[in-house]
């Protein structure tokens, strides 16, 4: 009896992915993704940097979009834009001496949340050296957490990573918290006897707005329970030229992850069966400090978020293979078991992140949910350790294979089905400040 029982209930289950597979192959369609993704990561678009006409652009275009494809604004929101401010300090002026000398203006910034510092044989103010052999980024994340204000000296084989972080610097510094008066400065060089120092800086301050893009399609059964599909659509903008070509366009990071986000917007507005509430939404300032999600994060109660689905980076094959992509923070939650269950049978295959040093978990737009306790999590395909055109005004979509970002939209589609429908509740990450 049990397996005459059983064999219907295989049958309904071959059916039903069936059903999935041949909806996501009919609704979600290469020359769609091609058109959406050239439009976000054209040279019109200038690179999509916050605060810039580029991401205004960008902004408008996914806006048409959602508006075509028939979502609701959040509620309490008049459109798609979630605005808010922000205020950024640029600096006026910056004088570092050492033992009585003058730094040049290209060997030393401020990283700094106070619109004014001046510092003298401070007692206060540590010392510290990145040496040549130090892990450069490692070692800056532990002075921005460090809480203390720091004289920091960069070895010169640094220069390279130190100039790119001092042009990002004198694009301004975006206060998000009172009382953070952590200030840390950085001179590049050797300096193996320092007997006096002096820094005096300025800096004026701007309020300016923000605005993620969301819209929502409400639930049918579970309308106060939701289901996120998120991706950052801001970038560089104007970088320095490369053989003639200063518009960093951003193409895998990230319009592959915006494109996704319309095209899945598109596939269940038509498949109209959601029983959860799906809210679709773009962020802002993601390249300058994940503010965009961190305000979202503000909006949204945690426990009513099911799950999230960060999409970055989607543009080219994985480590492993075509149809394969894997998914950051595996192990904090049952959320990549479940989209591993749901993606059985098919042409797909999601993994554990393959680089747990590169700490991709917290270097993403899911970090800001997953910190409140929601199953949040970044679904990507990029080889990070390898990708030369990260970053670079070489990320264009020339170099992208767009039948993989249909492909890695597809299964996101068939992966999250029993999380949209209701069926499947992931586990709760655990609550983290970090």
């Amino acid at each position: 009896m049990k397996i005459k029982k059983l064999i219907p209930a295989i049958a309904l289950s071959v059916s039903s992915f069936y059903c999935f597979g041949q909806d996501v192959n009919t609704l979600i369609q290469k020359n769609d993704v091609e058109r959406i993704i050239k439009t976000l990561a054209s040279d019109d678009m200038q690179g999509r940097a916050t605060f810039t006409p580029g991401i205004e652009k960008a902004a408008q275009f996914i806006e048409g979009e959602y508006k075509q494809i028939g979502l609701q604004p959040l509620p309490g929101d008049d459109g798609f834009r979630q605005n808010f401010k922000m205020t950024r300090l640029s600096a006026l002026k910056t004088f570092v001496s050492i033992n009585g000398k003058i730094i040049s203006k290209d060997s030393a910034f401020v990283d700094s949340k106070l619109p004014v510092l001046e510092w003298s044989n401070n007692n206060d103010v540590k010392i510290a050296k990145l040496s040549a052999g130090m892990n450069f980024r490692d070692e800056y994340i532990s002075y921005k957490r460090s809480g203390k204000n720091m004289l920091i000296f960069v070895d010169p084989q640094f220069t390279s990573i130190f100039n790119k972080i001092k042009d990002v610097a004198g694009k301004g510094t975006i206060v998000t918290k009172a009382g953070d008066n952590t200030s840390l400065v950085f001179v590049l060089g050797k300096y193996d006897d320092v007997k006096s120092f002096s820094v005096s800086y300025a800096s004026k301050t701007e309020e300016l707005n923000l605005f993620n893009v969301a819209g929502i399609i409400p639930g049918k059964t579970k309308p106060n329970e939701y289901v996120i599909f998120s991706a950052h659509y801001d970038h560089l903008g104007i970088l320095k030229p490369v053989q003639g070509d200063s518009i960093a366009n951003g193409a895998d990071d990230d319009a592959s992850g915006s494109t996704a986000v319309i095209e899945l917007a598109k596939y269940f507005k038509k498949l109209n069966d959601n029983a959860r509430t799906l809210v679709f939404v773009t962020f802002t300032a993601e390249e300058i400090g994940e503010f965009g999600s961190q305000h979202f994060a503000t909006t949204v109660e945690p426990d009513k978020v099911i799950a999230m689905f960060n999409i970055e980076m989607i543009g080219k094959p994985s480590k492993f293979g075509k149809n394969a992509a894997f998914i950051t923070g595996f192990e904090r939650s049952d959320f990549g078991p479940i989209l591993q269950k749901n993606l059985k049978g098919s042409p797909y295959s999601f993994h554990p992140d393959p680089y747990p040093e590169q700490d991709l978990f917290y270097r993403s737009d899911n970090a800001s949910l997953a910190r409140v306790g929601v199953p949040a999590h970044t679904i990507s395909t990029d080889e990070i350790d390898i990708d030369k055109l990260y970053h670079t005004v070489k990320d264009e979509v020339s170099t992208l294979d767009l039948g993989n970002i249909t492909s890695m939209i597809k299964a996101i589609a068939l992966s999250s089905r029993t999380i949209v429908s209701g069926i499947d509740t992931p586990t709760r990450v655990a609550k983290l400040e970090k």
